[in-house]
């Protein structure tokens, strides 16, 4: 299914739906995730702090927008200067949107598995390595973030509709054990619309403007 969405768009988003789930842990998932959420604070949070460098026993000091920010800047500049999008800067920022994502499907109660940081698990992110010269237009980068400002408009209001929608999941499983599917995809639905903006205004993948679709 994520392959055959990803041939239409450059980014897609699928997650196992589950048959049962843990009540206990559902009742606890707050407390649970803190460990696995201070994880993906440390890798993605901003700031002006300064980090020290073990092995060269030197300051380093945090870029203020944290790596998410510093990879979209850095890669800005090499679309527009360069028309280049190096491959190792792709597959970690693939692999950091994985991973994030796991976590938001744990903190959203779409699964029980304890998120991994190596396997894909039952979220199956994907996204399509460009062609600079070939899909992208070089000076693109500089507008996106522009153009993409009636998808943050909507997505405010979807994301708030999305955390009213866990709540009630989350008293669905604790009474039944189960998800209900409307809402489990219309949860889906609204992270993969996020994935989509963030491929185009912040990943820079693709030049194709994301669709205002949950599907």
């Amino acid at each position: 299914m994520a392959e055959k969405q990803n041939a239409g768009y450059a980014a897609s988003l699928e997650i196992d739906y589950p048959n049962r789930l843990d009540r206990f842990t559902t009742f606890f998932r707050v407390l649970f995730a803190i460990p696995i959420v201070i994880v993906i604070g440390a890798l993605t949070a901003a700031g002006g702090e300064t980090m020290m460098n073990k092995e060269t026993n030197q300051q380093v000091a945090a870029s203020f927008g944290g790596i998410v920010l510093g990879l979209f800047m850095a890669t800005a500049l090499m679309i527009v200067f360069r028309e280049r999008y190096p491959k190792w800067w792709f597959d970690f920022a693939l692999e950091l949107n994985r991973f994030s994502t796991r976590v938001t499907a744990y903190l959203l109660l779409l699964s029980d598995k304890y998120p991994s940081t190596v396997e894909k698990q039952s979220v199956h992110l994907e996204l399509k390595y460009p062609d600079v010269k070939k899909d992208l237009n070089r000076y693109l980068p500089l507008v996106k973030w522009l153009l993409a400002l009636p998808h943050y408009i909507v997505l405010i209001f979807l994301s708030l509709a999305m955390l009213l929608a866990t709540l009630i999941a989350w008293f669905a499983i604790l009474f039944t054990g189960r998800y209900p599917k409307s809402l489990f995809d219309f949860v889906v639905g609204v992270n993969r619309w996020n994935l989509r903006v963030s491929a185009y205004a912040m990943l820079l993948i693709t030049d194709k403007y994301p669709p205002f679709s949950l599907k």
